[in-house]
Parts: structure tokens; sequence; C-alpha cells
């Protein structure tokens, strides 16, 4: 077969991706074309009824036949696709005609027609070959019978049902990857959409709260700045009161931003890193911690997801796992953070319902948690093998706290 093209009967949707299963059709149409071509070519020789002509007319129908996936050109037109055809069928016609047993060779010639060709003209051509078949087999010995039209009036009938039942299947198994497609794309856009909902949330908060507390604070600074400078030529008293208040309300934004990042900060983080953070966590739990690289500042949301990702698994491991040994390892890598936390417990099916027995851990919210940092998370685990939450945030993604604060006072 020259181009692997989807059955006669998905035309109508334009030309389809060659699927492994209709490339494994074609390859096994070309291999039963191929082997009966042969088979009836050494039996012709071997008892004589094959001539040097027809020896000579097997060998180039092979060769065209097999030029028809050797050249790309003829995969790729329509028209070169036509020519093919017709040069394999005509090379089968005069083959036919010199040793009449060839005529076997129809059977995977009405799969070519049919994937080759329009629908009228597939079924013209299956129509045409069993009328050289049936004229074919006349020429036999003993004329032409019941059985020598019943044969090849089957064998098209066959080809037929197994063509458009095949095309059937494919119809289906398109529209159902379509229907996967769809859904995987609506679930992945419904979540995008919540977490983009989330952020903008959180930023109409905090640009609500900075317009109510720094915003005007700020602005009173300003006032208060130009009523100083305006007043310290002719009385100094004044000046100097105005400047005072200045700092005061310096002072209390100062407080207010101070607010701010506590209210985003856990307790933990108040006075320690996030390394000595995670250390008091691996320490009440009896797990071991393990520091890679040299620690970086991270930005407050980072610091905090990986905080209370590390109190959830470590929770989970000591309340459920009934684990011996549990390790977490933090990772500062160049372009990377990464935390994993491992537990040697009665491990878990982490894509069973959470009914169906060991609660997976909050994984949803971990995810999303994650997921609205740009960062990846992973579960592996198996009933009796532990546990393994492996997190990494890419820097290029998860920004700074600074930078967000930055765009929302925009």
């Amino acid at each position: 077969m020259t181009r692997e093209a989807p059955p006669p009967a998905s035309r109508e949707s334009g030309h389809a991706a060659v699927t492994p299963a209709l490339r494994l059709t074609n390859l096994a149409l070309h291999g039963l074309f191929l082997t009966l071509l042969g088979v009836l070519a050494v039996r012709g020789v071997l008892t004589g009824g094959l001539g040097t002509a027809g020896l000579a007319t097997a060998v180039l129908l092979a060769a065209v036949y097999l030029s028809g996936g050797a050249f790309e050109r003829v995969r790729r037109s329509r028209w070169w696709a036509a020519a093919w055809t017709a040069a394999v069928l005509a090379l089968w016609v005069a083959l036919t005609l010199l040793h009449p047993e060839f005529c076997y060779l129809a059977f995977p010639l009405y799969f070519v027609c049919l994937h080759l060709m329009p629908v009228r003209w597939g079924l013209a051509a299956v129509a045409g070959l069993t009328g050289i078949v049936i004229g074919a087999q006349a020429t036999t010995e003993g004329g032409l019978t019941t059985a020598k039209v019943l044969g090849p009036l089957a064998g098209a009938a066959v080809a037929l049902l197994t063509a458009y039942g095949y095309a059937a299947l494919y119809r289906e198994s398109r529209e159902r990857q379509r229907l996967i497609d769809d859904l995987v794309r609506a679930r992945d856009e419904l979540a995008a959409s919540q977490r983009e909902a989330g952020r903008l949330a959180e930023r109409q908060r905090l640009a609500r709260e900075i317009h109510d507390t720094l915003a005007q604070g700020l602005s009173s600074i300003v006032l208060l700045a130009r009523s100083a400078e305006s007043a310290l030529p002719q009385d100094p008293a004044t000046a100097a009161e105005r400047i005072r208040e200045v700092g005061q309300t310096a002072s209390a934004n100062l407080a207010e931003a101070r607010r701010f990042v506590q209210a985003l900060t856990p307790p933990a983080l108040d006075d320690a890193t996030l390394t000595e953070a995670l250390r008091r966590l691996a320490g009440a739990a009896g797990a071991e911690l393990r520091l890679d690289g040299d620690p970086y500042p991270l930005p407050v949301e980072a610091e905090v997801a990986l905080l209370r990702l590390t109190q959830e698994a470590l929770a989970n491991a000591v309340r459920h796992a009934r684990a011996g040994r549990i390790a977490v390892t933090l990772s500062y890598l160049d372009d990377e953070v990464t935390l994993d936390v491992f537990d040697d417990g009665v491990g878990f099916d982490p894509y069973a319902r959470p009914d169906s027995g060991r609660p997976t851990f909050g994984l949803h919210g971990m995810r999303e948690r994650i997921a609205a940092l740009g960062g990846r998370l992973t579960v592996e685990s198996a009933p009796g093998e532990g546990t393994a939450v492996a997190v990494s945030l890419p820097l290029r993604a998860i920004g700074t706290a600074e930078s967000v604060l930055t765009e929302v006072a925009r």
C-alpha cells in the first residue's frame, strides 16, 4: 500500500493521524500480499506452470508494490497513489492471465482499493476484481462452476464487511479520543480558572488592605511633609510638629506592613529560617532532616507552602503509616528547590477513593497549593511499600513576595 490512510468511511472528516492500530493493519496487509505473491510464484516455478514471462511479471509486481512504501512522493501525493494503484492492478491482471492461480491476490487487493480510493471507486474496483477472478477461474480445469463463482463473491463480501466494520471502529475510536481530550482540556481549564480566581481574590483583598491602610498613611506622610516644608522658614515650631507627625505616621505604616507579613507567615517562621522550622518539625515527629546545597532566601509564599506540606506529610506519616523511619530532604539547587518526605510505613493506594482506606492526606489541597506557585507534587506509594512525597518549586515560577505586592499596589 502506498500510503497509510484512514478507511474509506472516515474520509468525510479529512485525513486523520495514523494510529498504531492502523499502522499495524497496513503492515499486515503488505505482508499478506507479498507472502501470497511469493508462495504462488514459487509454486508456479516448481510446477512448471509459470514461465519466464510470468516470473518476470511477478518480480516486477513485487518491485512496484514495494516502491509504494519506498518513495515519499507516492505516499504523499494522491495522483501518484492513483498511478501506483493502477500499475499494481495492471500487473496483477497480466499475471492472472498468464497463470490463473494468481487470482488469489485479489483478496488483499480488495483492501488496497478500499483504502486508497473514494467509496464509489473502491466499490467499483472490488466488483471489477471479482469479475476478473471469476473469469480467470473459468479458464482453469473443469471450467466455471458454482463454487468458483461463490468463492470470489464471498471473498469480496468478507473484504467489504471487514473494511467497513473497521471503518466504524476507527470512527468510534476517534470520537472517544476526541471526548477524552475535551474532558482533559475542560478539567485543566477549570483547575486553571479556579487557581486564577483564588489569586484574583487574594489580590483584591490585599489591594483593599493596602488602600485602606498603607496608601492612606503614605498620602498623609506626603501632605505632612509638604506642610512642614512650607512652614519651615516662618514657623519652625509648626514644621517640627509636622515632622513628628510624619514619624508617627511612618511608624504606624511600618506596623501595618509588618502585620501583612505576619498574616502571611506561620508562627514557625516568625523567628526562624525555613531550614530551622523544618528541623523543629522533623524533630517533633521523630524524623531525620537532610539539607542539600546552600540555603538561600525564598519568597514567603514558597516557604509557607513547603512548611505546610511538610507538616501535612509528617502528620499523616505519624498517624497512619506506622513507620519505623521518616526522612525529610530539603535541596537548594541552582534553578529550583525540592522537598522530599519519605516513610517506610504501611503505604497506601494514592489513586484510591478517600473512603476506601487510608486518607490521601489532602493530596488535592497540597497539589493546588504547589501548582499555584508553578511547582509540581508527586506521590509514590503502594500498600506495604512506604510513601514518598516529592515537591519541586522552580525559582523562575514562584517569583517573589515583593513583586506581588508591587503589582497589587499598581
